[in-house]
């Protein structure tokens, strides 16, 4: 029976009696027991309520950054739609553009048609309001739609580029200023003969002006004559592409020879009275298809 026992002695100080206390074995035991579990449940409880605080502070971490990502889905929708106007403003640009430039040129020269893209596009701010993922959708939907008319516009002005570049080219190479500065003394078309009497066809203007004054390119083009004719006396062909070209005749010496391409406002010669000519003046003609044509139909400043 006394092995089912654990016997406590308590000692005093003073002189008295030893005292004995004896605990049964099963009851220390389950003390021990009952001490352990409740030191684990402690724990447990310690460990779950510090998880619960740490869970709560992380959802309180996760629903304010889920608020800054949903207010950062906003502000992109909306700089989404400001993309989306600003991309309608340059494709209205493009067509003021296009319009001008038509208005410019030749009817026969056809202005490339402009490349558009859609005017009934959802807006992102119509999303705002609904579900997040038919925003995000929305928006993916919205930005595949802003590369897609950023290509149209990018494709679209280097057309229009390549188109103002051939007109500045052709526009360089049309004969549209005065070869000299002067006094038109006679027209293109019929006129008295100032060697004969009667009437002849005149080809081209006559421009009075100082004997040796420089003769300028009206256009950008090629010398394909620069030599001395019993008729016309000094006399330089420039063929500026085409079918258009132009004439400098009684020039008093050339500045230009055959095979030399000029620039508009080169200096091609100089003023004379070379040839069948009465006076110092410049006789200027333009040609297309090698058909004369009346001068002024080109010149847009009026001299003479």
């Amino acid at each position: 029976m006394s092995d089912n026992l654990f016997t406590l002695m308590i000692i005093p100080s003073r002189k008295s009696g030893v005292k004995k206390i004896s605990v049964p074995r099963v009851l220390v035991r389950n003390l021990f027991i009952a001490f352990v579990l409740v030191i684990f449940v402690t724990l447990y409880i310690i460990y779950d309520y510090a998880s619960i605080k740490r869970d709560r502070a992380e959802l309180a971490r996760l629903r304010a950054q889920t608020k800054e990502q949903s207010q950062q889905f906003r502000d992109l929708a909306m700089k989404i739609d400001g993309f989306a106007d600003r991309m309608e403003k340059l494709r209205q640009f493009d067509k003021k553009i296009r319009i001008l430039s038509a208005d410019q040129t030749s009817r026969d020269k056809k202005l490339p048609l402009g490349i558009g893209g859609s005017d009934n596009e959802a807006r992102m701010k119509d999303l705002l309001d609904q579900d997040q993922q038919k925003l995000i959708t929305g928006m993916r939907k919205g930005i595949a739609k802003l590369n897609e008319d950023a290509n149209d516009r990018e494709k679209s002005f280097n057309e229009l580029l390549n188109f103002l570049h051939e007109q500045k080219s052709i526009l360089a190479a049309t004969p549209s200023i005065w070869p000299v500065k002067g006094w038109v003394t006679s027209e293109f078309g019929v006129r008295e003969s100032p060697f004969r009497t009667g009437v002849e066809f005149h080809k081209g203007l006559d421009i009075s002006t100082r004997f040796g004054k420089e003769v300028v390119a009206p256009a950008d083009g090629l010398v394909i004559v620069s030599a001395y004719d019993q008729q016309d006396g000094n006399f330089i062909k420039i063929d500026h592409g085409r079918g258009l070209a132009t004439g400098f005749a009684h020039l008093s010496r050339m500045a230009v020879k055959q095979g030399m391409r000029v620039k508009k406002g080169d200096i091609v010669g100089y003023v004379g009275d070379t040839g069948r000519s009465t006076g110092s003046h410049l006789h200027y003609s333009v040609f297309v298809n090698n058909v004369p044509v009346n001068p002024r139909k080109y010149l847009k400043n009026i001299f003479g």
